[in-house]
């Protein structure tokens, strides 16, 4: 979305479209769910999970950090990433009541 337009929507339309953005490709989906399923931070495992280019991985993780779905830290050289559980939450809630309240009742 061009950045110039983005002042017509209200910021609730803006986090579920960056939400939506999040969860528009299964890699990201499967991403998520990997490193939901892990106990610590995850480092490198995520190119032999997923079964992308590091690089690819690389783009989509990065589309996830800018939802602000992920936190980070380096060990050695490496990023280490675990799940924003309260951005997650945010998420979660957001999404319910979108939908909650977009029921269709016409037709």
């Amino acid at each position: 979305m061009g950045a110039s337009k983005t002042e017509i929507h209200t910021p609730s339309q803006l986090q579920i479209a960056e939400i939506a953005k999040v969860l528009s490709h299964p890699a990201r989906v499967a991403i998520l769910e990997h490193i939901a399923k892990q106990q610590d931070c995850i480092c490198s495992d995520l190119v032999d999970e997923i079964g992308l280019s590091q690089p690819t991985i690389s783009q989509h993780l990065q589309v996830i950090r800018n939802a602000g779905l992920l936190t980070g830290n380096f060990e050695g050289k490496r990023l280490c990433y675990c799940l924003d559980a309260d951005r997650f939450n945010e998420f979660q809630s957001l999404l319910n009541q979108f939908f909650n309240t977009t029921a269709a009742q016409c037709c």
